[in-house]
């Protein structure tokens, strides 16, 4: 074989090896959804009052977690395991946005999210809408929340899927994580994450 057939046969090798310009390929603890046609698009407004979409986040990446405050284990566990990954990362921690998006819009007011959500860490956003406007997020994520009738008219509790969404740097939802993930499991997914961007 002569050097130039042996060239174009690397070239062709390297250029296999280096895909077509999408996220480049690593071991993810998580569950890789990358390119899912699901999770695109959310327009909720913060805990401060502020209109927000993913693309706001850009740089970071985002971890969005569907829940509501008066959960009694899932979500301040959740929420408790991400303030630690946030904590672990350093000054990496700077590129990590963990959004709080409430399914109970009725209890879960401006306010209440903005005792709720900081005291896990003051970095994290709740993030609330209308009843529509949850639906419809709910809905592009591929949500279930159910509401359960309480005693009285406000002690219902909600029954609703767990796990989180973790969006790379460019805003591309990339891995879904069961609930019970690990602090560690995060740490290695979020770095993963955020090298691909250097």
């Amino acid at each position: 074989m002569n050097r130039r057939a042996l060239f174009g046969l690397l070239a062709a090798g390297l250029w296999a090896l280096a895909g077509c310009g999408g996220p480049s390929p690593a071991s993810f603890k998580a569950t890789d959804i990358t390119g899912a046609d699901f999770g695109r698009h959310l327009s909720l407004t913060d805990h401060h009052g502020k209109p927000r979409t993913l693309e706001d986040f850009k740089g970071k990446v985002i971890v969005v977690f569907f829940g509501y405050t008066q959960c009694p284990d899932v979500c301040p566990t959740t929420l408790a395991t991400l303030r630690e990954v946030r904590e672990k990362l350093g000054p990496d921690g700077n590129r990590l946005q963990v959004l709080f998006v409430t399914v109970d819009p009725e209890r879960d007011t401006e306010q209440v999210l903005a005792q709720y959500v900081p005291a896990f860490h003051p970095d994290f956003l709740g993030l609330y809408g209308d009843l529509e406007a949850t639906a419809q997020t709910a809905k592009e994520f591929k949500v279930f929340y159910s509401k359960n009738p309480g005693k009285t008219p406000t002690s219902y509790t909600i029954d609703h899927s767990a796990g989180v969404f973790l969006f790379d740097t460019q805003g591309r939802i990339r891995l879904f994580g069961s609930h019970g993930n690990t602090v560690d499991a995060y740490l290695h997914d979020i770095r993963a994450l955020l090298a691909e961007s250097k």
